[in-house]
């Protein structure tokens, strides 16, 4: 078995923020969002907004949210976060108008090369256009974008984009059929 020093570390010069920016949003992101409380969800919208985010108006956002730098985070008009979604953004994340993210869901932006030494961040933006629905416990991988109304389904990973009006389930998540609207 090959044995690699992994005492070499290093995440390239990545830095979240101010260290005291981090440190303040750490605790709030603590008491506030990632909360059994019920805080209202204009509360949270304004700390949000305060730490930076891009929020427009109607967000819902549940219980046990964690959100890792709201600084690199942008949701539009209407959206849904349910209870206990990770927003793990080392990188940007762009959250389009009338998005819901399902109880448990993922957003990782994220990731270790493992094929180095020293385990450096593997970092990409995840976008998530209008209507998107990330289903249940489902993972958005970094570098992924979910085009306009395409759904991924509960407990499924998102690995590569998924097409505009696409169903898509699994691990990795493949196309499953067109998505409609009834009216």
């Amino acid at each position: 078995m090959l044995q690699t020093d992994l005492s070499k570390f290093d995440t390239e010069g990545y830095v979240a923020g101010p260290k005291l920016k981090v440190l303040i949003w750490f605790f709030f992101n603590y008491l506030i969002m990632d909360s059994f409380f019920p805080w209202p969800y204009k509360l949270k919208r304004s700390l949000l907004i305060l730490f930076g985010a891009q929020v427009g108006e109607g967000l819902v956002i549940k219980n046990k949210v964690r959100i890792k730098n709201p600084w690199r985070l942008t949701i539009g008009k209407n959206c849904w976060i349910g209870e206990s979604v990770w927003i793990d953004n080392l990188e940007d994340v762009a959250i389009g108008n009338n998005v819901t993210l399902s109880q448990g869901a993922m957003l990782l932006t994220g990731n270790h090369d493992y094929k180095v030494s020293s385990f450096p961040y593997k970092l990409g933006k995840i976008t998530l256009e209008d209507g998107v629905w990330i289903g249940a416990q489902s993972v958005v991988c970094p570098g992924v974008r979910c085009e306009s109304h395409s759904i991924l389904t509960v407990h499924s990973v998102a690995t590569k984009n998924l097409d505009a009006w696409g169903i898509y389930a699994g691990n990795p998540a493949t196309y499953m059929r067109k998505r409609e609207i009834l009216t």
